[in-house]
């Protein structure tokens, strides 16, 4: 926890935590609320940018905490960011429902399995840009060119279910197609339980072989 506090007082560009709260953005009709998930792969790669510039590696050096340690702290706020703003959008998306707003025509709405769609576009963007990151220390912009080419395919594959008629009781609220839509909430779940550990793992292991 003090490293995850040390990354929220010192590194976490300000721009990142207004993304965490852009959650409320599935109230907005006729928006892709896949769009929402981007901004969550952002605040990641703009808290990295803020780091290398601001000398965060350095600084991080210094600390009686090992580069393992270093790399723990920043996937822990990574995690912080993407779990807020999913957990952030849970009471906007039942208000729309409660308020009976218009199914969204533009994409798929914020459904279970949007949700679930969610985790597993985090659970990609962070296993490649966290990894991709590391091998270096500081190449923030190829590493998010390299994890932003998953994420917008995923989003794109996302918001064209909707136009699917098989696979309409995704974009659905009725009560029987969320319960069919939980193994797809599930799957993300398990996805980003198994994916993110392992980025960091991998990670951490590379960043260890980094001359500082």
């Amino acid at each position: 926890m003090t490293l995850l506090y040390k990354e929220m007082r010192l590194v976490a560009h300000p721009t990142s935590i207004v993304f965490a709260f852009l959650g409320c953005l599935v109230l907005v009709p006729s928006y892709p609320y896949s769009v929402i998930f981007m901004f969550g792969c952002l605040a990641p790669y703009i808290t990295f940018l803020n780091a290398r510039e601001t000398n965060d590696v350095w600084y991080t050096a210094v600390l009686p905490v090992t580069k393992r340690e270093s790399v723990l702290g920043k996937c822990l706020l990574v995690v912080f960011f993407q779990l807020f703003q999913l957990l952030f959008s849970i009471p906007f998306a039942l208000l729309r429902n409660t308020m009976n707003i218009a199914n969204n025509p533009v994409g798929l709405d914020a459904t279970v399995a949007w949700y679930g769609f969610g985790f597993i576009i985090y659970a990609v963007f962070d296993l490649v840009f966290l990894t991709a990151f590391y091998k270096s220390g500081y190449k923030v912009g190829k590493s998010f060119i390299l994890a932003a080419i998953p994420m917008v395919f995923l989003m794109v594959a996302i918001e064209a279910t909707s136009y699917i008629p098989a696979l309409v009781w995704i974009d659905s609220y009725q009560p029987e197609h969320l319960l069919i839509q939980l193994p797809i909430l599930i799957v993300g779940i398990v996805c980003y339980g198994v994916l993110v550990p392992l980025a960091y793992r991998i990670s951490a292991k590379r960043f260890e072989k980094v001359d500082l």
